[in-house]
């Protein structure tokens, strides 16, 4: 029954598509160009994770739970699907931001040899796994809360959330660039590693489940 609410959601989610095709480049366009380029798999990976919180508005909307409930399908299986689609969607995030930074940064160098961008694979896979720590420990806090409260509003915030990141993501771009402000990637890699890189996805695991929960036993005393 969760591959059914899977495809539920992602039927909702194709209506965001081209709006989301297009952030992405846009973002990623805007960050990797400059020498900002580690922060494009950030806030790639932060847009993509983030718009899979869309579905409760769907749902709330169109008061489909109601529906659901009345199928052979748990409370424990609509909580748990909702954290297997927003996991899914910040790991696809964090690989397509990690691709686009790879990619749009080669094609920078090519398009202006006398500017070019430094790019090491260490430190954007930190960086990557980094900012998919840091969309999932959003995640963890928010989901609990929807389920709590409900969806504040519906897909027109979701928009204004996604272009509202977008926004931020070029504004830190062209500050950085503006200003000649400098990031040491070397010392974020350095706390990284002391960390442990394994750790944090270890730790973000750990989180989800936690998350997920506390959800269950909201959402489990919750009336439909």
């Amino acid at each position: 029954m969760i591959k059914g609410l899977l495809k539920k959601d992602l039927y909702n989610l194709v209506s965001y598509k081209t709006s989301l095709i297009m952030v992405v480049l846009f973002c990623g366009i805007a960050i990797i160009g400059t020498d900002a380029i580690y922060w494009g798999s950030i806030v790639i990976g932060m847009i993509v994770g983030m718009i899979s919180l869309s579905t409760f508005s769907y749902d709330e909307m169109a008061k489909s739970n109601r529906y659901i409930l009345t199928l052979p399908v748990s409370r424990k299986e609509i909580v748990l699907e909702k954290y297997i689609l927003a996991i899914g969607a910040t790991i696809l995030g964090s690989l397509l931001g990690f691709i686009l930074t790879l990619v749009i940064g080669n094609i920078m160098n090519y398009l202006r040899p006398d500017r070019i961008i430094d790019i090491s694979i260490d430190v954007l896979i930190s960086t990557t796994i980094g900012g998919f720590f840091g969309v999932s420990l959003i995640q963890v806090i928010q989901i609990p809360s929807i389920f709590k409260w409900g969806a504040e509003k519906g897909r027109i915030q979701m928009f204004i959330v996604i272009f509202v990141l977008a926004i931020i993501g070029m504004g830190i771009g062209f500050l950085i660039n503006e200003f000649g402000f400098t990031i040491d990637m070397a010392k974020l890699e350095g706390v990284l590693r002391n960390f442990g890189l394994v750790f944090l996805i270890i730790l973000s695991l750990i989180m989800y489940f936690i998350s997920y929960k506390i959800s269950y036993k909201i959402y489990k005393n919750k009336e439909e």
